[in-house]
This record gives C-alpha cells, structure tokens and sequence, in this order.
C-alpha cells in the first residue's frame, strides 16, 4: 500500500490558509493542480465551482427567434440605409406576431414562443396587443423597465413558475410580488441593504444562520457595517449507523424561539449539503414563528430547489414572514445571464412593521423616499427595495434589463409548459448519477435521501475514518494534519480541486463536491482519488508516521 509523501504546503501553512474564504483558498488549489497536470499531461478536474456544464436549449432558441421579430417590428416602421430603425408599434403587433409564428414554423424555439403567447392570454386574460409589444420591446431592449420593479406580463409568468416550482403547486391566499434582480447574489445585497435602512434590523442585531451554508452568508453579517450577533442553527442529524443526514435537530430550531433573533437566513436545499429541510422541520419552524417569534423575518434562497420532487420553499408555509430568493442560474445553466428574482407576499409584516415604526424613524423614511412618492408612508417594503438598489435617487432607471427579464420569462414558461416535466427529470437525473458515481468509489456508501439535491454532496472525513478505521485513525489524523490537508494532497498529487467543508460552517473535516461542473464520467476518476488519499494516510498511521516524519 502506497506511503504518504511530503507535499509542498507545510501545516504552517495550511493553518494560515484555513484563514481565507473557501473561494479564495480555491485559487492556491487550482495553481497546484495546474502544475500537477502540466507535469503529467493529465486534466485539472475542478469540482470546486458550482457552475453546471448544461443549458437549457429551447428557451434560448425561442429568445434568438424572438430577437428577429422585435428587429423586423423596429424595421417595419422606420428602415434606414446606415442601420438606424425606429421602435416597435403595438397597433395591430398581435396579428403580426400571429403572421410571423405561422410563416416561421420551423425556427428554433418557434413553438415555445407560440405556447408562452397562447398561455398568457389564456391563464391571464393578457390584452394581445399589449403583451406582444411588451415582447417586442423587451427582446429590443430599448425603453428603460416599466414598471421598474419587473415587466407587467413576465411577472405573471415567473410567478407562476414560482408556485410551481418553489411551492409545488400549493399557491398562498395572496399573491406574490416579484422584483427582477440581476442574480441571487444582488438580491442577498439589496435584501441586507433595505432590511438595515427600514429599521427591520439595526447592527449589532441578533440573526441566525441555518449552517452548513453559502460562505457569503457567514461572511456578510460580520462585515463593519452590519456586525450581526449571528445564532448558528446546525444540521447537526446523524442517523443510527453514525451519518449525516443534514437536518436540523428539534434542539436546533427551537434557537428561534428566542425573540431577539431577528432574521433567519436560510439556503434551502443547502449548500454544500444538498440537503432539502424536511417537512417535519418546516412545520416547525412555523410554528416556532407563530407561538414564540411571530416578527422574524426569514429570507430563503431556494436556487436548489428544482432538484428536489416535491420541493417546498419557506416562501410556501410561512409566506407572511418569508422573502424569497430564486435564481435561475443553476437550473437553466444561465449562470452569465445575471437572473434573479425577490419574491414578497402582499401578506407580509414587513409593510406592517415598517407602518408602525416609532415617529422618528418614519420621519426619516419619508425623507428618504419622499423624492420619489408623496406618501411615502405607503411604499411597500419590495418597492422600497427597488429604491434602495439605486440609491433612491436613481429610481427612475432601476429594474433589471428588458432582454434578461424576456429570457427569465422564457425560461419559466419552458418549465411550465413542460408538463412531462422531461427537463427536469433530465437535470434530477443527471446530478443523482454523479452522485452514485462518486461515491461508489469511496469506502463508505451513500446515504439514500429523497431529500437530497444532489448538486453538491459533503464528505465529512471523521465519519470515514471511524467508519472504514476506528477513533484511533481519527486522532491520529487531528494530530498531525490540518482539515484542508487532504485538498492540498488532491491538488497536488491528483490536479483535483474540492472546497473545504469547514469554510461553510460544516464539518471542519469534511470536503465539497461539486456535482455539476464536470463531465459525469470524472467523478469516478474523483472518488477514486479520495480513497487513495485515503489509503495513504491509513498507511502511514499503520505505519506509526506523522507529518513531522515525512
């Protein structure tokens, strides 16, 4: 059996390393593995990155096939040698965007685009003229977003897509309202930004943080401008055989009982877990919020969510205390795109807290948003946002760009439209395969979980070492290595690049593995890796080493 070898990083320095973000740490790993390949003409496997190596095909042919009627409506109306045309008309556009459906039958993504117009006039009663201008302009890009929160029809379309998908099918009394942002990442900075200037929460403020989670979500609330007392809500579960399960313990969500926590961030199904919180756990929670701290705002990002059958979002069973966050990055394979959205209950009490703010503090609202409405008071807590995104002052030209919110809206009609749900079956299936694929090769087998995702998966190191060895394998480990050892080993030795689990709040031994970014044939090659480093170590302890003796 094969000896552990020196590698270039010393425990020093590992230590000094364990400082940075896992996505910093990423790029010392990449160089190592560069170096690595580059020696033995081998391929770098990054799975440390969760951007997908799939897109969504139909969607963005109907997008192009889209742009050739919006240039053929600015043409028809002013078509000048040099390339200058004029802007769409929505007189009689229906009818010509009905004659262009039929004498195009064959253009990619024509019958999407047939679908979505026939679905928005049958599901909502949309005025044909007016949608297909709204169309028209937007795959043009050329009028400022109006209204500036997200366009008129698409919004009909992505809340749809929404209770389907985040709610599965089980639609609240009232409806949402949707803001269309430039990404999940802008939402988390618009929703941290206007929680803080509405008094919904101040610095210093108590917030929890249901952990592992997305490393910007531990790192934010301890930035200079926010300094968060943050409560850690740990998916603490293990099974009978000793596993994780990545759930969160009864003892765990009953933190939030405690008043003085404001805010609950959750990333549900997590991240790097993959793991969905179970009903049990979202039936607690709000009856947590209901009995014991009925003012907690629970901001969800769900961008995980498709992954899972039968997905329900916070946004679904708590909708009065729930800001939504979605992002089609992930599922669509549109991570350049920039495509978001915030979603807010009109039965929410964040328009309710902000109606009964003390006088000082209203006063100071309305001279904030007094520039931009003369009742002030009235502004909804999501319109606030939108403001907020701009500085207030920049109002007028908020909202994100016409063509990303046509290509959101075609991706939500795609899904909805599917009703064999084939593309999602595709994607579910296409993670889970990698999933059995890697973790074949490891010594401990997958936990069967309905509730995994599947897009990440979390190996917790002490759990193999006192699975496939014993407690003794464990300490010997703790004694002589740090946790992101075995990352600098794989980088080094195999050119594979993994994220240290620790860095998000898990396990510090544990390691992140990207299911989404490679080809499904290298997550063997992956696992096989793992295990040997594995091995190695085992020999060494075997052998009575240390790190200090190699």
């Amino acid at each position: 059996m094969a000896k552990l070898t020196k590698i270039r990083t010393t425990r020093a320095q590992e230590k000094e390393l364990l400082q940075l973000s896992p996505f910093e740490l990423k790029n010392t790993l990449i160089s190592l593995a560069q170096e690595e390949t580059q020696k033995n003409a081998t391929t770098m496997l990054n799975a440390g990155r969760g951007n997908p190596n799939w897109i969504a095909t139909t969607p963005r042919e109907a997008f192009f096939t889209l742009g050739l009627f919006g240039l053929e409506e600015c043409k028809r109306v002013d078509n000048q040698p040099g390339g200058l045309a004029g802007i769409p008309e929505k007189k009689g556009i229906a009818q010509r965007f009905l004659k262009f459906l039929s004498t195009n039958k064959k253009a990619p993504g024509i019958e999407l685009l047939a679908a979505t117009y026939k679905y928005g006039i049958k599901e909502h009663g949309f005025d044909p003229d007016s949608w297909v201008h709204e169309l028209a302009e937007g795959i043009i890009g050329d009028q400022y977003p109006v209204p500036d929160r997200m366009l008129r029809y698409p919004e009909f379309i992505v809340h749809d897509y929404l209770v389907q998908e985040m709610c599965d099918n089980k639609a609240p009394k009232k409806k949402y309202k949707l803001f269309a942002v430039e990404g999940g990442t802008a939402a988390m900075c618009y929703i941290f930004d206007s929680l803080m200037q509405n008094y919904l929460v101040k610095k210093m403020d108590s917030i929890a943080l249901m952990v592992p989670t997305f490393t910007p979500y531990i790192e934010i609330p301890e930035l200079e401008r926010y300094e968060f007392n943050v409560v850690k809500i740990n998916a603490s579960a293990m099974n009978r055989e000793g596993r994780h399960t990545w759930q969160y313990p009864d003892s765990e969500l009953d933190k939030l009982k405690d008043p003085a926590i404001k805010i609950l961030f959750v990333v549900n199904p997590s991240n790097p877990p993959s793991a969905a919180i179970h009903p049990n756990s979202l039936k607690r929670i709000v009856q947590i919020v209901k009995d014991h701290n009925p003012n907690l705002v629970i901001v969800t990002d769900d961008v995980y969510g498709t992954f899972v059958p039968g997905f329900r979002s916070l946004m679904s069973v708590i909708p009065q205390n729930t800001i939504g966050v979605y992002s089609f990055s992930k599922y669509f394979g549109c991570t350049g795109w920039r495509l978001g959205v915030i979603a807010v209950n009109e039965d929410n009490i964040f328009d309710t807290f902000i109606a009964n703010l003390p006088l000082k503090q209203k006063q100071a609202l309305r001279e904030r948003y007094g520039t931009i409405t003369l009742d002030p008071d009235e502004l909804l807590f999501i319109d606030r946002m939108v403001a907020d995104s701009r500085q207030v002052a920049l109002n007028h030209t908020a909202g994100l760009s016409l063509p990303q919110q046509i290509q959101m809206m075609l991706f939500a009609a795609f899904v909805l439209l599917d009703k064999r749900n084939k593309y999602k079956k595709l994607t579910q299936d296409l993670v889970q395969k990698r999933l059995k694929l890697l973790w074949k090769e490891l010594q401990i087998p997958l936990v069967a979980d309905p509730m995994n995702a599947g897009y990440y998966t979390e190996i917790d190191i002490l759990v193999w070492g006192r699975k496939v060895y014993s407690d003794d394998f464990n300490e010997w480990l703790k004694n002589n290595f740090e946790p992101v050892d075995i990352l600098f080993r794989l980088a080094e030795k195999a050119g594979v690049v993994l994220l240290n689990g620790g860095g998000f709040e898990g396990p510090d031994w544990s390691v992140r593995v990207s299911l989404a970014n490679l080809p499904t044939d290298m997550y063997k090659t992956i696992g096989q890796s793992i295990t040997a480093i594995m091995k190695e170590y085992a020999a060494a302890w075997k052998a009575g080493e240390g790190r200090t003796s190699l």
